[in-house]
């Protein structure tokens, strides 16, 4: 009898397992892979940690990118006029909304952080609905902490003539370090 009861809780394990497993099965396509998914580490020096309201990290510390981490999201360039500088520059980087969805992010704002720990809330709008570049060169040169760089927050004010108001200029942070999603 005992033999039985065992073989009973076997079958009924094995039934449990599989159902389970089922369950998961039907269930996944509801969660992204990439949500699943950690992020690889950085190999070279981080320049970009976001935390906050985010699926995907790769530490404690949120999800840090370096460099290549960023371009390998897919370069894009911007060819616009900013209030601090003369004339068209052409910027390259990374659209911010790749690094948002990349990371699974789910919030209304955006705390952007400088390195001088100058901060400002930038709307979660403002990424989707434009083509918001977090630039890592300007002009074929790498940006440096000296000129606005690692990364630069650069609004595509000469193709959208809304984003030229003065009341943006203040989220074009430059010398960016952090994005906490709220």
């Amino acid at each position: 009898m005992s033999v039985h009861k065992s073989m009973s809780s076997r079958a009924a394990l094995h039934a449990f397992v599989q159902r389970s497993v089922l369950l998961g099965a039907l269930l996944a396509p509801l969660s992204t892979v990439e949500a699943a998914d950690p992020l690889p580490q950085p190999q070279g020096a981080v320049i970009l940690t976001v935390t906050g309201a985010i699926a995907r990290t790769n530490g404690p510390d949120g999800a840090q990118f370096d460099r290549q981490m960023l371009l390998d999201l897919g370069e894009t360039q911007i060819s616009t006029t900013t209030p601090w500088t003369d004339g068209i520059q052409e910027f390259s980087g990374v659209l911010a909304r790749d690094v948002l969805k990349h990371v699974g992010a789910e919030g209304d704002t955006v705390l952007a952080t400088a390195l001088n720990d100058y901060t400002v809330r930038v709307p979660m709008a403002d990424f989707l609905n434009n083509d918001v570049l977090l630039a890592m060169e300007m002009n074929g040169e790498e940006m440096q902490i000296s000129d606005k760089g690692p990364i630069w927050i650069i609004y595509p004010r000469d193709d959208v003539p809304a984003l030229q108001n003065t009341l943006l200029h203040e989220r074009w942070v430059w010398q960016l370090r952090e994005l906490q999603v709220q």
